[in-house]
């Protein structure tokens, strides 16, 4: 083993898969050394060998049902090992389809099988455990993960602190002595290797689902404390006092109707979300009615425009016109698909204004066939994370970690359903148990024809959901 793990090492570096200089890892961190196994698939005899002998590392003992590449390096190896030890292989997709039947992951599989993770290099473990616990929510049971290249950079530690047995064919530091014995390598890149990696190591990772899990078993008083935004904080507060997680999405076209459904509901919601733009008879008197009656209830004003231009065009939009929507919308929505400049357009709308405002980031959709899916759901993450007028994003699932955020989830129902314009409804209390923490009714509250008696039902079932969420 030990010489054919010599001679597989030097033809690594002839082929280049094994690099010199100045990198960036995935992780973000500087690198003297690269490893880069993309080519091996152009080197069929180097590629069969690597996976042969990775497959050894494999414990016998332990069966295996399902084998996994983690995407993308990985999935040619794993494939090869598959069809080698005929055991099937299950494929975890970058992103889930947002067509179709909207798999993650592919291939047939069943809940209780074991499954065996192969992965290429690690750095920190993150792409290996982001896998396993998409595996895992499919109920398949990880045994084991067989990894070519461990950079020794704390990816090892952190896999096992999982629960993950980790073996890899190589260390760094092996790597590098084999390439030294045959003259492949200088004393001096060895040193600088060293070095480097007894100075650069990943931070430690929280357990898998720990993070996420951590923000839903949190009340909302403690939240409150965590929040970046003081709106935000106000809010958690709020839904704590009145004992409500309820969204009253008053989309009606009269002003008349608007504020007799807010008197009504008031008492009993977080926040009115309201069209402007759908309003037929729409005046400043409303404005002022509304505003009255949130602060008499106590509720906050979302205007659901969902920004979606320039940034100049959105300052405009949200200030000017015969809406002034910045004069009074205490929330407004926003689509981050124009990129971060429609955050910096908002804040100067908002400029010369002292209220507190907040922009929930609409993220993820329910409607069918919605494209705020994959990269765009993790970019949409990313691009929000620095600026402090976001309180939330609204998105359909627990897609974040942080809990001084509030995650906003429309279409909900008491009863499962959809309607014939592609609206896809769930439960309060399957929103709830997805990370929700305000929960948007429209219809199933405005059609009824008992209003008070529906809202009060709404909000008994939200909040009892939301007391189990949290419960010890």
């Amino acid at each position: 083993m030990e010489k054919q793990l010599e001679e597989l090492a030097i033809m690594l570096y002839e082929i280049d898969a094994i690099k010199f200089g100045d990198f960036v890892t995935k992780v973000g961190l500087k690198t003297p050394v690269y490893v880069d196994l993309r080519t091996i698939i152009s080197h069929p005899k180097i590629f069969r060998q690597l996976s042969s002998i990775l497959w050894t590392l494999h414990d016998v003992s332990e069966h295996a049902d399902q084998i996994c590449g983690v995407p993308y390096t990985a999935l040619p190896i794993a494939s090869l090992i598959s069809v080698e030890s005929n055991i099937p292989m299950v494929i975890r997709r970058k992103e889930a389809k947002s067509y179709g039947t909207k798999k993650l992951i592919e291939g047939k599989y069943k809940a209780g099988e074991k499954c065996i993770i192969i992965e290429d290099v690690i750095t920190s473990g993150s792409s290996v455990l982001e896998v396993v616990k998409d595996l895992k929510h499919e109920g398949l049971i990880i045994t084991e993960a067989l990894v070519v290249m461990d950079r020794e950079q704390g990816g090892r530690k952190n896999i096992e602190n999982s629960g993950i047995k980790i073996k890899s064919l190589y260390t760094l530091t092996q790597l590098l002595h084999y390439l030294l014995a045959a003259g492949k390598i200088t004393p001096a890149i060895v040193e600088s290797v060293e070095s480097y990696l007894a100075t650069c190591t990943t931070a430690p990772l929280k357990l898998l689902n720990e993070s996420t899990n951590e923000r839903l078993k949190m009340d909302f008083t403690s939240r409150s404390k965590l929040a970046k935004n003081q709106l935000t904080s106000k809010i958690f507060e709020l839904m704590d006092m009145k004992e409500t997680m309820l969204c009253l999405a008053a989309d009606l076209t009269k002003t008349d109707s608007i504020l007799k459904l807010a008197e009504i509901a008031g008492p009993h919601i977080a926040i009115l979300k309201i069209h402007v733009d759908i309003i037929e008879d729409f005046n400043e008197e409303f404005i002022k009615q509304l505003k009255n009656l949130s602060l008499k209830h106590r509720f906050f004003i979302m205007e659901d425009r969902k920004f979606a231009d320039i940034g100049n065009t959105v300052s405009l939009q949200c200030s000017k016109g015969i809406y002034k929507i910045a004069e009074w919308a205490d929330l407004i929505t926003v689509h981050p698909v124009a990129g971060p400049g429609i955050f910096d357009g908002l804040k100067n709308a908002l400029k010369n204004i002292s209220e507190d405002r907040g922009i929930f980031v609409v993220t993820e959709m329910s409607s069918e066939g919605t494209l705020t899916a994959g990269n765009y759901v993790t970019d949409s993450l990313k691009m929000s994370a620095t600026c402090n007028l976001i309180v939330g994003h609204v998105c359909q699932s627990n897609i974040f970690s942080d809990p001084g955020l509030i995650q906003l989830t429309p279409g909900v129902k008491l009863a499962k359903a959809s309607d014939d314009l592609g609206q896809q409804y769930n439960t309060p209390e399957s929103v709830v148990n997805a990370g929700a923490d305000l929960a948007v009714v429209g219809r199933g509250i405005t059609d009824a024809t008992d209003k008070l008696a529906t809202i009060l039902k709404y909000k008994k079932q939200l909040w009892s959901a939301y007391r189990t969420r949290t419960c010890p």
